[in-house]
């Protein structure tokens, strides 16, 4: 029965401590009639249907014993069902969104390189599958990177010089090693990589800012109508001799970088192209990973000025937006989940 005829929303997160922080923040930006309660994956008793939850009553944090909700906003980091399957045995399936939001980015390479977003995404190789000296002949540059990665953490960038040396660097661009042309490059990375899974991605020669690199993430979430809308769109620019945008000097709109490189015109181009390849990235990763109402495309510029797909993030940083000045997109990236929760509460 839901409250009042009001749905109840719940908002699954990691770990107690994180409850009062998120569920402040996502029950700031929505207008709608609704009941809002942060939970995390132990506060479930199965047996009774009941969640130990916290909300805000009257202005006071409450943690009280809820019926379960009739949609859920998954932001744990999980690559497994289980919860969810479990959760959508009692709620109704496709009631919980974000399912699995820890992308196996070898899944998804797959996928996008199957739809006809193919020209869009570089080639792509698993590791223990090919010969980088071979593959560094072909794009002189690659990037080497876990098949489950956040925060470029453990990207490899790897390059043929031409003087035959190969450098190795990981988030800035000077090596940390270097591989003279008589010496084994794969034993190197072998030693280097260890037993995790990686994949090998041809290397894009990046349109830079100023020297420095940058990318592009376009933010995709789900309205009250359950459609794909793009809510921002930013630039993460590096710091200088470094290629890790993850690791960013500055932030900013999109708006503010591109007409420092381009003409209006190439501008409105890129624009649309970037408008219709994430929503269609989005729609494609929804087919591999489950209910999804939001993740971010994070885009490359190329010399030539054609845009590609480097990554999909499922479970979205919202606080690098926090150093925009004068953000305007606060209430719908924040707005936009809750929006799409009470939707599906509503079919």
């Amino acid at each position: 029965m839901k409250l009042d005829n009001h749905p109840i929303i719940g908002i699954m997160v990691t770990k107690r401590k994180f409850r009062k922080r998120i569920l402040k923040i996502y029950q700031r930006y929505h207008n709608l009639k609704l009941k809002l309660y942060a939970f995390t994956p132990s506060d479930i008793h199965w047996k009774e249907q009941r969640i130990i939850g916290l909300s805000l009553k009257k202005g006071k944090w409450k943690q009280s014993s809820f019926s379960f909700p009739h949609a859920v906003y998954n932001r744990c980091f999980n690559k497994k069902l289980i919860t969810i399957q479990r959760l959508e045995k009692v709620i109704g399936r496709n009631k919980c969104f974000n399912n699995i939001n820890f992308f196996n980015k070898w899944d998804l390479y797959n996928l996008l390189k199957q739809s006809n977003l193919k020209p869009y995404v570089p080639d792509t190789f698993l590791y223990n599958e090919v010969k980088i000296s071979e593959l560094l002949e072909k794009y002189r540059l690659v990037y080497i990177k876990p098949i489950y990665g956040f925060k470029g953490t453990s990207v490899y960038r790897v390059e043929l010089t031409d003087n035959e040396d190969i450098h190795i660097s990981l988030h800035s661009l000077a090596p940390r090693y270097i591989c003279r042309k008589n010496e084994s490059i794969q034993e190197k990375l072998d030693e280097l990589l260890g037993q995790k899974n990686y994949m090998v991605q041809q290397g894009i020669h990046m349109n830079l800012l100023d020297h420095q690199h940058f990318d592009i993430r376009v933010l995709v979430q789900k309205d009250i109508l359950g459609k794909w809308m793009i809510s921002t769109i930013t630039c993460r620019v590096a710091y200088e001799h470094y290629f890790n945008t993850s690791m960013c000097e500055s932030i900013c709109d999109v708006a503010e970088i591109l007409p420092r490189l381009f003409s209006p015109e190439k501008i409105n181009e890129i624009l649309q192209s970037l408008f219709e390849v994430s929503v269609k990235a989005a729609q494609e990763a929804e087919i591999q990973m489950g209910l999804l109402g939001e993740l971010s495309v994070d885009f490359v510029l190329d010399k030539q000025s054609d845009l590609w797909i480097i990554e999909l993030n499922g479970k979205p940083q919202k606080n690098i937006y926090k150093d925009i000045k004068s953000f305007k997109h606060k209430k719908l990236i924040y707005g936009r989940p809750v929006e799409y929760a009470y939707y599906l509460s509503q079919s």
